[in-house]
């Protein structure tokens, strides 16, 4: 399926990126790559919560695509593979962590159901 163009100047290195990684759940993946090293698409499944599998499948693509992400085979029979960082994709490890500090920062945890209030 070919992508949509973009709704935005991609003459801007910010929209080219927000391109690629601005899509929802996917600085979450790469959250997961980043924090706890190799992933298989089940542990995504289960550290996101909500993401249906077509969307995390697209997002994975995505990645891989882009140079950001590598798909690993580990078993070939049947074939079971999991997904690891290149250095294109570690090199975003400082903006996460910009936006991890500025979430901290700027940002409210939601109050559980029936929490105190």
């Amino acid at each position: 399926m070919p992508s949509m163009p973009a709704p935005y100047d991609l003459r801007c290195p910010v929209a080219r990126s927000l391109d690629i990684i601005g899509e929802r759940w996917t600085m979450l993946i790469l959250r997961d790559l980043l924090l706890g090293g190799p992933c298989r698409f089940q542990d995504f499944e289960r550290s996101l919560g909500g993401i249906s599998p077509n969307t995390l499948s697209a997002r994975l693509k995505q990645l891989e695509e882009h140079g950001i992400i590598e798909r690993r085979f580990y078993e070939q029979h049947p074939p079971r593979a999991e997904y690891l960082l290149t250095e294109k994709g570690r090199q975003l490890g400082p903006v996460l962590k910009a936006l991890f500090e500025w979430g901290r920062k700027y940002t409210a945890a939601p109050v559980p159901a029936g929490g105190d209030r």
